[in-house]
């Protein structure tokens, strides 16, 4: 056997206040402080469903999982187990034995169980990273045992995305479902309630409107007194709307979907700017089982017709900050199998107009569908853009703001799927495989991850073969060979690497969005509220 053993555990950031705040003899003797923030719709609760950044930041503050990214440095330390060791292909974890759900119930390997085989039997979500992992089983109260039928180099890092659930809580509450044994899973009540472990409590859910959060006194490792005692999660607010609230001082912490200028405005007003690293980008999906986008050569028309340096103008907020970074391929920088930094994409109206001479469509006879997501305005820039681009090729573009939730089921058909859409991605545990396998295998085709509907049986070899691979050597070899492979066949326009900037006032202080030494480099962790403090 292999075994973890962990080394120091990082510690809670510590934070003192630096000033008492002087209350008055009407105020009241404990004031509660409160977190303002907001979130595009939905805020999907059920962590077996959760896939979006929403869904994130409710999961990592209401779950806990066995293992949390390293905070400022690569890999994965120990959290609800106390370490791991492998078995040839399977992974033996023993678990810490001093954690209670928030409704008082123990935490058990039963519990570890009953979270991994709800989220494959409902197969939503995020589901997909537990494809390689047949089966859990409880060897003792406090030992667990995942079955690999053969190495996965993914499978540490998926931990981050297998939240336990309190399965005896949930049980209490289930209903009919197709189940005979389990019925729905708990899915109707998981919709509006937790069944975590979290440092916060849900006291209610609207996922069109707000989540409010409460502090969990109970938490096994604690809660710092500066942490907020509430947290108010707001969803759909108009980019107007949170700059007047953060210039009032009634809201802390917008989205990271503002338009540059609404950035810009509340940093000129005071403001401060939080910023999270995840490794993912800004893709623009080409639909290849609609003509004319069927054909490679009209894919690479688009792709070198593309302004790659007025992308990156639109998502620059001043000459120090900007929502993304120039691409160097379908990988982004900094990841396995990256092109270098220097390595940019640029314009070639040249080498677009030689690859439509190859295409088997005339433009001229072609409208492209591109769409944007409402909740995201910032998209309907990057379309503009597009229909710029493209009609110079000849080609029709028609423009169309789609919403989220319609988006995400349209993309399950092919034929309901626009030609052109736009999506925000990252790596959802931090390893390359939960980016690139979701978008480009083409057993995921349909997905709201994956409009394209890519079948290309080289991209499905490379992508298995780097699930595989136990050194990391020769991951990033297939990787490096995967994106020369994704840059020839053009499913995808590359326009940026993401960087996430949120607009925060000066009361806020979160060392996971602002200090590199703390980062978590996985979206949404960075929004653990118990690692935040306010300034009231």
């Amino acid at each position: 056997m292999t075994r973890f053993k962990p080394g120091p555990r990082n510690a809670l950031l510590a934070a003192t206040a630096t000033a008492a705040l002087a209350l008055t003899a009407a105020a009241p003797a404990t004031a509660q402080s409160v977190l303002r923030l907001d979130e595009v719709p939905v805020g999907q609760l059920d962590p077996g469903k959760a896939s979006d950044y929403a869904d994130s930041i409710l999961m990592f503050n209401a779950y806990d999982t066995l293992v949390l990214p390293t905070q400022g440095g690569p890999g994965m330390q120990p959290h609800l187990a106390t370490g791991w060791e492998a078995d040839g292909n399977d992974w033996i974890f023993t678990l810490r034995d001093d954690v209670t759900f928030q409704s008082g119930n123990p935490l058990t390997a039963e519990d570890v169980v009953f979270s991994f085989d709800r989220m494959k039997a409902l197969g939503q979500g995020l589901s997909y990273v537990f494809a390689n992992v047949d089966s859990a089983e409880a060897i003792d109260d406090h030992t667990v045992r995942f079955n690999l039928p053969a190495p996965y180099a993914p499978f540490i890092a998926g931990l981050v995305r297998l939240p336990i659930i309190d399965s005896a809580l949930v049980m209490e509450n289930t209903e009919d479902g197709d189940d005979p044994d389990m019925g729905d899973w708990g899915e109707a009540f998981l919709s509006g309630n937790a069944a975590g472990s979290g440092a916060y409590r849900v006291v209610s859910h609207n996922p069109q409107e707000l989540t409010v959060f409460e502090r969990n006194e109970d938490y096994f490792l604690g809660v710092p007194e500066v942490a907020p005692d509430q947290v108010r999660l707001r969803y759909g607010l108009e980019p107007a709307t949170v700059r007047t609230l953060i210039a009032n001082n009634e809201h802390d912490i917008s989205s990271q979907w503002l338009p540059p200028e609404v950035l810009r405005a509340i940093g000129e007003g005071g403001g401060q700017f939080l910023q999270e690293s995840g490794a993912g980008a800004f893709y623009i999906k080409l639909n290849t089982t609609k003509p004319p986008l069927d054909d490679v050569n009209c894919r690479l028309a688009l792709s070198n017709a593309f302004d790659y340096e007025a992308a990156i103008q639109i998502v620059t907020i001043s000459g120090d900050a900007a929502q993304g970074t120039p691409p160097t391929g379908a990988v982004p920088v900094g990841m396995l199998g990256a092109n270098p930094p220097d390595q940019t994409l640029s314009r070639d109206m040249d080498a677009a107009r030689e690859y439509l001479e190859q295409c088997q469509y005339d433009p001229a006879d072609h409208t492209l569908e591109v769409s944007w997501i409402a909740e995201v305005p910032i998209e309907e820039r990057f379309a503009l853009l597009m229909q710029a681009n493209f009609t110079e090729l000849g080609f029709g573009a028609e423009i169309r703001r789609i919403p989220w939730a319609l988006f995400s089921e349209q993309v399950a058909d092919p034929e309901n799927t626009p030609h052109i859409s736009q999506i925000f991605a990252n790596a959802v545990t931090g390893d390359p495989d939960t980016l690139l396998y979701g978008m480009y295998h083409s057993s995921a085709a349909g997905t709201w991850q994956s409009p394209e509907y890519l079948e290309d049986e080289r991209v499905d070899e490379l992508l298995d073969a780097a699930r595989a691979a136990t050194e990391e050597s020769e991951r990033d070899e297939l990787y490096s060979q995967l994106n020369d492979r994704l840059m020839e066949i053009a499913p995808t326009i590359y326009g940026f690497d993401r960087v996430s900037i949120f607009g925060a006032s000066q009361r806020v202080n979160a060392p996971a969005l602002s200090d590199p030494d703390h980062a978590f480099g996985l979206d949404g962790m960075g929004f653990s509220f118990r690692l935040m403090e306010l300034d009231d």
